[in-house]
């Protein structure tokens, strides 16, 4: 058995009446880990424990490395994560919670991530690396599935971008079940936008910094095959704000009892914070609600009185 869940596909019923027409909800967040990460991260780790690693190692500024800590206790593999300073207490409270080793080190997942580079000396240790990965983009692909198996008649995808990692995977999911023509609405905060600035420049390119309350969007570049993709599938990059995003995450809330990081609530923005325009050509949304367990109550009202003030 996989590591991940099937996670509940519901419609919603306050978001479809603010849209005015059907918005279908993939729950991610109530995978084990808190985040659709553990489908992707689940599906390398298993790989690299029936390859005969013994210890795993990752980078991470939270939910990846989270997903990388659970699947490690449940396999009997140690592991360790090395996050950014940027990375939330929380964050690092719940990788350890999964016994995992947590390092601190640089200011963003880049510097994070070339420290961990350098702990891969011994062959037996694996390097999970989170969302940069084949097995990771087909173990995310899962989601798609699960959704068409459903029989949910969804013309399109709303989801939040990163590293590419998630986008990578619903793309190959799409592909998959015979559905590339469908667009995916790819939902960014400004100052984590490394996306939006690449389909703009026509090129990959890496921010100076991450700005954004959203950290675990944090990646300054998005991998390769995101980009790649933005200029091969019907890829519709959107922007939104901090305090866009952090409303959203307090409406969901209300709305749905759960409680998502500003990281998801970018994509739950699409709907809660905009006039509907970006999704006028669209008659059927699903949103991955790719949840994201390392942001609290408090600290989402406190961004949310520092981002008001």
């Amino acid at each position: 058995m996989p590591l991940h869940i099937q996670t509940p596909l519901l419609a919603s019923r306050a978001l479809s009446r603010l849209a005015g027409k059907p918005v279908w909800l993939k729950l991610e967040a109530l995978q084990p880990s808190g985040s659709f990460k553990l489908r992707g991260v689940g599906a390398a780790c298993e790989a690299h424990a029936r390859n005969g690693k013994t210890r795993l190692v990752s980078s991470s500024g939270g939910n990846a490395g989270i997903a990388v800590a659970y699947a490690g206790r449940q396999l009997g593999i140690p592991v360790t994560v090395v996050v950014p300073e940027t990375t939330t207490a929380r964050a690092k409270a719940l990788i350890e919670q999964e016994d995992a080793t947590v390092i601190v080190h640089g200011a963003s997942w880049m510097e994070a991530n070339a420290l961990a580079q350098s702990m891969l000396a011994d062959p037996a240790v694996a390097f999970v690396h989170p969302f940069d990965d084949p097995l990771m983009w087909t173990g995310h692909a899962s989601m798609i599935d699960e959704a068409v198996q459903a029989g949910v008649a969804f013309d399109s995808v709303i989801l939040s971008v990163g590293g590419g990692g998630l986008l990578s995977g619903v793309v190959e999911g799409l592909r998959r079940n015979a559905l590339a023509q469908l667009p995916v609405l790819a939902m960014e905060t400004v100052g984590a936008d490394s996306l939006a600035q690449a389909m703009r420049a026509g090129r990959r390119v890496e921010l100076d910094a991450i700005t954004s309350v959203a950290t675990s969007l944090g990646a300054k570049a998005v991998c390769e095959n995101a980009y790649e993709l933005s200029r091969t599938h019907d890829i519709r990059s959107v922007v939104v704000t901090d305090l866009e995003a952090v409303d959203a995450c307090e409406r969901f809330l209300a709305d749905h009892r759960i409680l998502v990081e500003p990281a998801c609530g970018a994509s739950l923005a699409a709907i809660y914070a905009r006039d509907q325009a970006m999704i006028a050509e669209v008659s059927a949304p699903l949103v991955i609600v790719c949840g994201g367990a390392t942001a609290d109550l408090p600290q989402i009202q406190a961004w949310r009185e520092r981002l008001s003030a």
